[in-house]
């Protein structure tokens, strides 16, 4: 693939994720007016529960739009890795966000065991879960076609947070009518409690994932070794050693240090890098890669490595 093709490759793969994540914020928009009527007129803990994380939705859905278009700007001479860790960055804010409202629901349904606060009108509670069961059915149909075409890890991030969604609206509708058309009145405040620990659980689950990316967290083993065995695949090369990997936004970067036979010219050696670098862009696209070529034998400060980290050697 040539420069070019690599540009309109990007700008076409940009422009999908920006319209999926529109689409995203649009229905996330819709269904919290819809929800935020529904949660006045029942007063149901559960319903409140999903109309936060109705809100959160418009919210994550604004930052992944945000994120894929901030990300996709190219390195600059102040950001000279890109600007993909804006996307980490916004995770963490609606981590905040999430935490925040799963308290609020939290003390609302303990409040509602407590005979503080009844449920009401829960056919249009019900109704309202139904609309938003077919809406969130929808996007993520067509979620799942932006996927297949771009790969985005914005958008698969997205998409499984809206399938969450889909049980929790059917869960929306359990606890109202079991509360209300069955008469366990504490139903809806037991179901308001298991929703804020789902997003409590799905914010530090958002966490650790945002924290690992500005932490500069090694890929996990069983990537690495797919990498180091493509690249070991050249018949010129003596070693390989002081793989370093990250990731930041949906961009990953790599850097290691190859052996190659000490005879051979700058020109040579520069010549085998070039074609290691043609064979990983295969297997691994979108992998910015940095290589420093050694003579064979050579140990360099770089090749000693922080303590407790092993460092890869591949003949």
């Amino acid at each position: 693939m040539t420069k070019a093709e690599a540009r309109v490759q990007s700008a076409e793969r940009g422009r999908l994720t920006a319209k999926a994540a529109i689409a995203s914020a649009t229905v996330a928009f819709l269904l919290l007016l819809l929800k935020a009527a529904a949660a006045w007129r029942t007063g149901s803990a559960s319903m409140l529960g999903s109309l936060a994380d109705t809100g959160l939705d418009l919210v994550a859905s604004l930052i992944t739009l945000g994120g894929v278009r901030i990300a996709a700007l190219p390195a600059d001479y102040d950001h000279r890795f890109g600007h993909g860790k804006a996307e980490a960055i916004a995770a963490l804010f609606q981590v905040v966000l999430i935490s925040v409202s799963a308290i609020g629901i939290a003390v609302h349904a303990v409040r509602q065991l407590s005979g503080n606060a009844v449920t009401g009108d829960a056919e249009y509670g019900i109704g309202v879960s139904a609309v938003a069961i077919l809406a969130t059915f929808l996007l993520l149909r067509y979620q799942r076609g932006v996927i297949a075409a771009t790969g985005s890890v914005a958008i698969a991030t997205d998409n499984v947070h809206y399938k969450s969604d889909l049980m929790l609206n059917l869960a929306v509708i359990a606890a109202l009518a079991i509360d209300q058309f069955i008469g366990l009145r504490g139903a809806d405040a037991v179901f308001g409690i298991g929703i804020a620990g789902w997003l409590l659980f799905g914010a530090w689950s958002a966490s650790t994932t945002a924290i690992d990316q500005l932490m500069d967290k090694e890929w996990p083993d069983e990537k690495r070794q797919r990498f180091l065995a493509v690249a070991a695949q050249h018949p010129e090369l003596r070693g390989i050693h002081d793989l370093r990997t990250r990731t930041s936004g949906s961009r990953d970067f790599v850097q290691f240090q190859v052996w190659v036979d000490k005879t051979l010219s700058i020109f040579e050696a520069h010549r085998i890098m070039d074609e290691v670098e043609a064979k990983l862009a295969i297997s691994f696209p979108d992998v910015e890669i940095l290589i420093h070529p050694e003579p064979e034998g050579h140990v360099g400060k770089a090749f000693r490595t922080a303590a407790g980290n092993p460092r890869e050697e591949v003949p």
